[in-house]
C-alpha cells in the first residue's frame, strides 16, 4: 500500500479533422461540425476522416484506472481532486469531499467551477438515495419576452453575454446544504483547501491557459474580469503561480458565515452593483431568497442494475431512463459491439428521448414528468416506432402527449465514493465557458449565463442547438431546464458514480460509459476512454468522435438514412467505483484532461 494519495492526469490526443464539406456553426464554436446534406460529399468526407484517423482505439488497450482503498475522487482538475482526497484522508465522508472538490474547482477551474452558478447532486448514503437541486433561478425582474426585440426576434447575445444573461446563483446554498445534511467534518475544514488555493496560489495549467485564450474576446469586454484573468491583456502562462485574493476573502466569509455570508450583506450587494452597472437584473433580494431543494431522484432498473439520476428541472435522468428502457426492449445488448445495429438503436432511442425533452422545464410548469415518460406503456409505444434498419426523420417524431398514453458545453462534473461506500455525483456549471464573462469586482467570482437554458425564443435552438418548448420559457423564479446527468448505479456491493459536462451531450456521454460498464463489462478506465456518438433529435445529425465508427459501420448507417457528422469530443466523464471489501477505483477522461485519485493506492 502506498503512503499518499495517487493522482493520474493525462493529455488529450484528440486532433481536429481537416476534411469536412460544410460546417454548421451555431454559436461561439460550441456546436458540432456537421457534414453537407449532399450524399456523395457527406459520405466521402466522413469516410476520409475515419480512414485518415486510426480506428484502432475502438478495441485498443486502455490504461488501468487508479485503484486502492479509503475513497476515490475524479474531477476536471488535479488540484481539485487533491482537495477531495485531502478531506477523505482527514476523516471526511463523500459529501465533505465532494464539497471540497467543488469549491476547489471554483478556484482553479473558473471555466465552469463556480460560486456564481449552480448545479445538481445525486447522493447515496447508507443505501438511501436523494437528489439535491441547486439550479439557478430567473431573477424576480425576469419576463417572458426579455430576450426578444419588438418584432419578436431574439436579441443578439442578450441571453449569453453580460449579467442580463445571469440567473440567481445556486452554488453557495447548494454546497452548504449538501454539507449540512450529509457532511461529517466541520464546515471550516471542508472550505480550507479551496481557501488555501485562492490565498496562497495555484499553478496555471495548460488547460486553463488555453481556455482563457479561447475566451479572451468575451473576458476582455469586462474590465473587471480582464484585470484578473487577462493581466497585461493576455492569459497567465501555464506554469505560472496565480493568486486570487478577492476570491480568497469571499471564501473566508463563506467559511465563517456559511451561505448567508454570500447571499446577504456586502457580497450580495456587490453582485447587485455589478449587475446594475452592466444592465443586468440580479438583485440582492434574489440571492437572499434563493433556496436549494431536495427532490426524489429518478430511479429505474437497467440491465440488472439499479440506477438513480437527476429529476426535473434536469432532463438528464429522464433521458437516461428512456434510453435504457428502449434499449432493453430492443435487445441492444445482444447486438454486435461497435456495429451499425447498436449505433442505429442508440440514435433512435435518443431521437425520441430528446423529442420528449421539448415538454420539460421547471417542475411547476413542465408538461410531462418522469412517471409519464418512463411508464412501461409509453416505452412500449416508443420501441414499436423504431425500425431496425431505417432511420426515422426527426421531423416525424412527436413528443409525448396525454392522448397517446392515457427532454454549456462548459459544465464540470465530479464523482466521489468514500471508504464505506457513500457516494456523491455532482455536476455544476456556469453554462458557457466563463459564464456571462463578468467577474464581480471585490468578490472574485464569475456570474453564469444560464438564462440561455430557458427557451428564450420557444421553438428555436439555444447555444447547444436544443429546440425547446413553452414549458421552459422565461419566468420570474423559474428554474431553467438542464441536461446535467449526475448518476449513481449499484448492484450488490458495487457502486458506480458517473457524470459529465457537455451541454446537450451530457446524457448521451453518461449513458455510453454506463453501457460499457454494465452491459459489456469494461474496466473503468476503458469504459471512460472509448469513443462516443451523439444524437439529440434536432438537429437531425448523428455525431461521432473521430474513431467511434469504422468506415464500414459509417457506410451502413448512411445506408439506413442517418446523416453523420464529426465532433472532436462528446462529454468528459469522470467516474469512480466502489467494490466489495472497500476497494475503490477512479478514472478521469483523457478528453479533458482531468484527474483521478484514491486515498490509499494499491502498489502492484
Amino acid at each position: 500500500m502506498g503512503g499518499g494519495p495517487e493522482l493520474k492526469t493525462e493529455n488529450s490526443n484528440l486532433t481536429t479533422p481537416s476534411i469536412v464539406c460544410t460546417m454548421l456553426k451555431y454559436t461561439r464554436s460550441m456546436m458540432h461540425l456537421a457534414l453537407s446534406r449532399t450524399w456523395g460529399c457527406r459520405m466521402a468526407a466522413f469516410l476520409a476522416v475515419v480512414s485518415l484517423l486510426s480506428i484502432g482505439a475502438i478495441e485498443a488497450a486502455h490504461p488501468a484506472a487508479v485503484r486502492g482503498s479509503g475513497g476515490a475522487v475524479a474531477s476536471a482538475a488535479p488540484a481539485a481532486t487533491q482537495a477531495g482526497l485531502e478531506i477523505l484522508r482527514a476523516g471526511g465522508n463523500a459529501a465533505d469531499a465532494a464539497v471540497a472538490t467543488a469549491l476547489a474547482l471554483a478556484v482553479v477551474h473558473p471555466q465552469a467551477g463556480n460560486l456564481g452558478g449552480g448545479g445538481f447532486a445525486v447522493v447515496r448514503f447508507g443505501g438511501v438515495v436523494e437528489a439535491l437541486d441547486f439550479r439557478e433561478t430567473a431573477p424576480a425582474k425576469a419576463s417572458h419576452d426579455m430576450y426578444l426585440d419588438e418584432s419578436g426576434e431574439p436579441l443578439p447575445e442578450a441571453s449569453l453575454v453580460g449579467p442580463k444573461a445571469a440567473g440567481v446563483p445556486g452554488s453557495p446554498a447548494g454546497l452548504h446544504e449538501l454539507h449540512r445534511k450529509h457532511g461529517k467534518l466541520p464546515w471550516s475544514r471542508v472550505v480550507a483547501p479551496a481557501l488555501r488555493l485562492a490565498r496562497d496560489g495555484f499553478v496555471v495549467t495548460e488547460r486553463l491557459e488555453r481556455g482563457l485564450a479561447e475566451n479572451s474576446e468575451l473576458l476582455a469586454r469586462f474590465p473587471e474580469t480582464a484585470a484578473v484573468w487577462l493581466p497585461d491583456g493576455r492569459p497567465p502562462a501555464a506554469g505560472t503561480m496565480m493568486h486570487l485574493p478577492e476570491l480568497a476573502a469571499t471564501l473566508e466569509v463563506y467559511r465563517d458565515r456559511g451561505v448567508h455570508g454570500l447571499t446577504k450583506g456586502p457580497i450580495a450587494a456587490a453582485v447587485e452593483l455589478a449587475a446594475r452597472r452592466h444592465g443586468g437584473l440580479l438583485r440582492a433580494a434574489d440571492l437572499a431568497t434563493y433556496r436549494s431543494v431536495w427532490r426524489e431522484a429518478v430511479q429505474f432498473p437497467a440491465f440488472g442494475w439499479q440506477m438513480a439520476s437527476m429529476p426535473l428541472p434536469s432532463s438528464g435522468g429522464i433521458i437516461l431512463g428512456e434510453t435504457y428502457g428502449l434499449l432493453e426492449r430492443l435487445d441492444w445488448g445482444e447486438k454486435q459491439r461497435f456495429g451499425a445495429d447498436r449505433a442505429h438503436l442508440l440514435a433512435e432511442a435518443w431521437r425520441r428521448a430528446y423529442a420528449d425533452r421539448f415538454l420539460l422545464g421547471d417542475p411547476r410548469t413542465a408538461l410531462a414528468d418522469a412517471p409519464q415518460l418512463l411508464a412501461a406503456r409509453w416505452l412500449d409505444l416508443r420501441a414499436q416506432e423504431i425500425k431496425p434498419r431505417k432511420a426515422t426523420d426527426s421531423e416525424r417524431v412527436r413528443a409525448w402527449s396525454r392522448d397517446q398514453v392515457q427532454e454549456a458545453d462548459q459544465t464540470t462534473h465530479l464523482s466521489v465514493v468514500d471508504g464505506v461506500g457513500n457516494a456523491v455525483a455532482l455536476t455544476t456549471t456556469l453554462n458557457g465557458s466563463f459564464g456571462c464573462g463578468l467577474l464581480v469586482p471585490g468578490v472574485g467570482f464569475l456570474l453564469n449565463n444560464e438564462m440561455d437554458d430557458f427557451a428564450t425564443a420557444p421553438g428555436r435552438p439555444n447555444m447547444y442547438g436544443l429546440v425547446q418548448g413553452e414549458a421552459n420559457s422565461v419566468g420570474p423564479g423559474k428554474r431553467m431546464l438542464s441536461s446535467m446527468t449526475p448518476t449513481i448505479a449499484w448492484r450488490g456491493k458495487e457502486v458506480l458514480v458517473v457524470g459529465s459536462p457537455g451541454g446537450s451531450r451530457i446524457p448521451t456521454a453518461t449513458a455510453q460509459v454506463l453501457l460499457n460498464l454494465v452491459v459489456d463489462g469494461d474496466q473503468l478506465q476503458s469504459a471512460v476512454d472509448r469513443p462516443r456518438i451523439h444524437h439529440q433529435w434536432m438537429p437531425d445529425i448523428l455525431l461521432a468522435e473521430h474513431d467511434a465508427l469504422s468506415p464500414e459501420t459509417a457506410q451502413e448507417l448512411e445506408r439506413r438514412g442517418h446523416e453523420l457528422g464529426v465532433r472532436l469530443k462528446i462529454g468528459e466523464v469522470h467516474a469512480v467505483r466502489g467494490l466489495a471489501g472497500g476497494v475503490v477505483e477512479a478514472a478521469q477522461d483523457p478528453r479533458g484532461p482531468g484527474a483521478a485519485g484514491v486515498v490509499r493506492p494499491t502498489v502492484d
